[in-house]
């Protein structure tokens, strides 16, 4: 009966873990391209009393195991897009497809994202493109974006180059294209907050626009919406919710039965 207990005090765990990530998502809801986390279960060892086994006259065909509860093992990133929301602001932008934009952190590594809702900070080199943080985003070099022109000629092409509009109504190239990069395993990107991602062994090197065949078109004047849906994480924390309860109904079962036991009279 004690196997019982650390076997529902591993499911008590492992949900209250669950009810977590799924907190996360929901606080996330309104996060400007927030992806959603999914958490995976594995089961633990299990002791096995009798093997199966074959014989000339019979056998046992199948085992005799019991397992010891579960434990999580990983949180998988879900990086389908969201939804885009027109803001009309010329330094929002919007990723059709699945790459990411380049952005210098604070130590001078470079991070991505996929949150455009960019900002100008004005510095002694001109106004430059950053996040909301005041990072750098960063070219297809790998170089800052700075934008001296005026927002209202602004014009970002799906391939992510920048022009104006001159007095003519002529579009003039600034000579900039907005970074972007792709990963071989976007699941193994690692999340440090702020929105930002930073690659990691299990997702590969970066590979960039130029470099890769996939396509990724850049909408101006949109940003992406949160991949979170509150009614499917709701009934997952209901979910979650009973099953937390049943392994703390399993737990008192197996201390009441641990009761008779210590109880029992000759």
């Amino acid at each position: 009966m004690m196997r019982a207990l650390w076997t529902a005090a591993s499911g008590m765990q492992a949900q209250q873990m669950n009810v977590d990530v799924i907190a996360n998502n929901l606080a996330n809801v309104n996060t400007t391209a927030f992806k959603k986390d999914r958490i995976e279960f594995k089961d633990l060892l299990y002791e096995t009393m009798r093997r199966g086994y074959v014989m000339e006259d019979g056998g046992r065909p199948v085992n005799l195991q019991v397992g010891h509860g579960t434990t999580a093992v990983a949180t998988l990133k879900d990086f389908a897009t969201g939804n885009p929301e027109e803001t009309g602001n010329p330094l929002d932008f919007f990723i059709d497809g699945d790459a990411f934009f380049m952005v210098q952190g604070p130590t001078g590594e470079v991070n991505y994202t996929r949150d455009g809702s960019f900002k100008l900070s004005i510095t002694e080199m001109g106004n430059m493109l950053t996040t909301s943080e005041g990072y750098a985003v960063l070219d297809e070099m790998e170089a800052p974006i700075y934008i001296d022109v005026d927002l209202s000629r602004l014009m970002v092409s799906q391939n992510g180059e920048l022009s104006y509009l001159d007095e003519d109504g002529i579009s003039v190239p600034t000579g900039q294209i907005i970074g972007l990069s792709y990963f071989e395993n976007r699941a193994g990107l690692e999340s440090i907050g702020r929105n930002l991602y930073q690659e990691t062994q299990a997702s590969g090197f970066p590979i960039m626009a130029m470099d890769s065949e996939q396509v990724s078109l850049i909408n101006q004047n949109f940003i992406e919406s949160s991949n979170v849906k509150t009614v499917e994480e709701m009934v997952k924390l209901i979910i979650a919710q009973r099953a937390y309860e049943l392994n703390s109904k399993a737990i008192q079962t197996s201390d009441d039965m641990l009761n008779i036991a210590n109880n029992l009279k000759r």
